[in-house]
């Protein structure tokens, strides 16, 4: 027995139009194709679906059977065509994203908030990574996408800057570097700092320029957020290099200077980055296309 969903169809039509001829219409065959069709199938499977009189047909118990399979099978392949097609659209999926610290933290959660109550089907990993290990990670075809900051090198990757992202020395409202206006991190590196998490991408990215100075910083602490170092700092314990948009929000809550750094690597933006447009799958690029706009 063979058959295939456009002898399915033809059967429904048929059995709910009650006419080979309108049925045939309605699943868009010619009336003599469709006749030769189910005479096939009567004659290949041994047994006759309809009965036919002369205002038309109407179902065996052999056609009762199969038109409530072929309806079951036809149901079962519109959906299916249905959630394929939402992938497609990218409207369902799963979205791999990595992120540099600062967009992980400042950025990114209000955007996907948004993004992901529009888009209940779809779901989202994402992960914190240093932009340089984004950028091998894109490269390599780990990831689609990620954020990063403009401050290293994209090889030939693509990359649309988004959002500022300067960095800033932080320090107590008793500092002596409290009537600077800016700072460099040269500058500060003799000071006692407080620190994010080890893992953080940011603080290994600070931690990087500190060595190639010739002098890594000296924790007093690291906390497991930007908060946490903005009410240290702000309480006296050390000074620490956080993203000017999140000293300056804390800032109304802690009590502290902020201070510009001037180090080039500082001066940052966050961008978006990815091989080619035609390289991104379909969710990820209507994520991207979110991101440039809100």
């Amino acid at each position: 027995m063979r058959l295939d969903l456009s002898d399915l169809k033809l059967v429904v039509c048929i059995a709910d139009a009650g006419s080979i001829t309108q049925g045939a219409r309605d699943a868009c065959l010619a009336v003599g194709s469709a006749s030769e069709r189910l005479k096939s199938m009567e004659e290949d499977i041994g047994v006759k679906f309809f009965s036919r009189h002369p205002r038309g047909v109407s179902l065996t118990d052999a056609g009762e059977i199969l038109v409530g399979h072929a309806r079951e099978l036809l149901s079962r392949h519109e959906r299916l065509n249905a959630e394929l097609g939402a992938y497609v659209k990218g409207v369902r999926g799963k979205v791999r994203l990595y992120a540099n610290t600062s967009a992980m933290a400042e950025f990114l959660p209000g955007r996907l908030a948004k993004w992901l109550s529009e888009h209940p089907n779809v779901t989202i990993e994402l992960e914190e990574r240093t932009s340089t290990d984004i950028i091998n990670s894109i490269h390599n075809g780990i990831a689609e996408a990620g954020l990063v900051s403009d401050a290293v090198d994209p090889r030939e990757l693509m990359l649309e800057p988004i959002a500022d992202d300067r960095l800033a020395l932080i320090v107590p409202t008793t500092h002596p570097f409290g009537f600077r206006h800016e700072v460099s991190l040269s500058e500060a590196l003799g000071e006692t700092f407080i620190g994010l998490y080890p893992g953080s991408a940011l603080q290994e990215h600070i931690n990087g320029h500190a060595r190639e100075l010739g002098h890594p910083l000296t924790y007093r602490i690291r906390m497991s957020s930007f908060e946490g170092v903005c009410e240290m700092v702000s309480s006296g314990i050390g000074v620490g290099v956080i993203p000017v948009s999140v000293a300056e929000r804390f800032r109304k809550k802690y009590h502290y200077h902020v201070l510009p750094l001037t180090d080039p690597w500082a001066r940052r933006r966050i961008c978006i980055c990815y091989k080619t447009a035609d390289s991104l799958s379909p969710p990820i690029t209507e994520l991207i296309d979110f991101l440039r706009t809100h």
